[in-house]
């Protein structure tokens, strides 16, 4: 089985020949963005600290190299494993690399001369209603996304990937994550007791991918076979929340908790409600609901690849954001919401927008981090973004 590249070849044009022509070549979509989502993530991202930009295209050669030999359960190149997954079976590990805004300009500066190259799609996110960003968990020029199905492997590979950045690049924030199976075929819950993703694109189907998930055909070059990736931290108020009955919890969702069905309707894959209105003329589908504003439907047809992760960090002192106000030690628990998209303009930032506005759910949430990368794709035989720093 193939793992070290994780997607079939795609011919698109990702290289500019001498006259300014693009020439095609055969690209490979990064694994761990269309790839069945595994139990377990662990997220890191890094701030530059090198100063030339043939040191950052080394560790991405180094980087690359050392994805490959771990997700095909090989050692790494001229390196000493740590050994802590020995005798686990790594042939589901995925690891996926993004470059944030920062590689392309810092604090102002042109650091890598690369200020041009910024693809427009890699636009800064707004400040969105309600959020309450925390410095040390936001931002981040380079990000590495492990997945696989139990947490040391996916720990183990970001440690190495770590390793490799001495010098060039430090550790800047980290999140892990889990998502219990549910059963083949099932949408898993999160930390609400509710199903998350059910309104996801199809991703079998590859003309949805290429409408709403890969990079457009007018976008850098070097982002062909690429997609963009919004990672937020969303602590939950999960005290706050377990105190509301059923009723409440699905007119804030929008629908049914055990099913997972739209209100009114019986299968979780049933189209929402939107139209409906009870006997007393009311919307079924509450017209804040989380599930009508984040719906195609509501919004322009824009869409975007949900792969969230629950988290648990153990207990944090909080003070809540709504009745009854109190600040206790509580639960440091939410989700790693990543997403992923053609454009965030057009999906993660389109939707969220009304959202952050409107959203009943935003009484028991907090979006305390956030990141923005463009995760390319990657021209078999080159390492992860050589269009780019070459």
């Amino acid at each position: 089985m193939e793992t070290t590249l994780g997607a079939a070849l795609v011919a698109v044009p990702i290289v500019r020949g001498e006259a300014g022509e693009l020439q095609s070549a055969p690209v490979l979509h990064q694994p761990g963005i269309d790839t069945p989502q595994q139990p377990f993530v662990y997220f890191i991202t890094f701030d530059l600290v090198a100063e030339k930009k043939a040191d950052v295209a080394a560790l991405m050669k180094r980087w690359t190299e050392a994805a490959d030999a771990l997700m095909a359960g090989r050692p790494i190149p001229g390196m000493v494993d740590s050994e802590d997954t020995l005798g686990l079976s790594q042939k589901d590990l995925t690891i996926t690399f993004g470059f944030g805004p920062g590689v392309f300009v810092k604090d102002g500066k042109d650091r890598y001369g690369l200020a041009s190259r910024r693809p427009a799609p890699l636009a800064d996110l707004p400040r969105f209603t309600g959020d309450q960003l925390i410095a040390a968990k936001t931002g981040g020029d380079l990000s590495v996304q492990c997945c696989a199905d139990d947490p040391q492997s996916a720990f183990h590979a970001a440690r190495q990937i770590a390793r490799l950045a001495y010098d060039i690049a430090e550790p800047r924030w980290a999140q892990s994550g889990f998502l219990p199976s549910f059963g083949k075929g099932k949408t898993a819950r999160n930390l609400m007791g509710f199903k998350d993703g059910t309104i996801n694109p199809n991703m079998t189907d590859s003309k949805v991918k290429d409408q709403y998930i890969w990079a457009g055909p007018h976008d850098e070059a070097w982002m062909a076979g690429g997609s963009y990736l919004v990672a937020r931290i969303i602590r939950i108020a999960l005290e706050h929340w377990d105190r509301m009955n059923v009723p409440f919890q699905e007119q804030t969702m929008g629908r049914q908790k055990i099913s997972g069905a739209p209100m009114g309707g019986k299968h979780e894959f049933e189209p929402l409600t939107l139209k409906q209105m009870d006997h007393d003329g009311n919307p079924i589908t509450a017209q804040n609901s989380h599930a009508r504003l984040a719906a195609p439907e509501e919004n322009g047809g824009a869409q975007m690849l949900r792969r969230a992760y629950s988290y648990e960090n153990g207990l944090s002192v909080i003070a809540e954001r709504w009745p009854p106000w109190r600040q206790a030690n509580e639960f440091d628990s939410g989700l790693l919401f990543l997403s992923y998209q053609q454009d965030p303009r057009t999906g993660f930032s389109k939707i969220f927008e009304r959202m952050a506005k409107f959203d009943m759910m935003n009484q028991f949430t907090t979006h305390i981090g956030s990141g923005l990368f463009a995760c390319p794709g990657r021209r078999k035989g080159h390492y992860i973004g050589e269009e780019l720093l070459s």
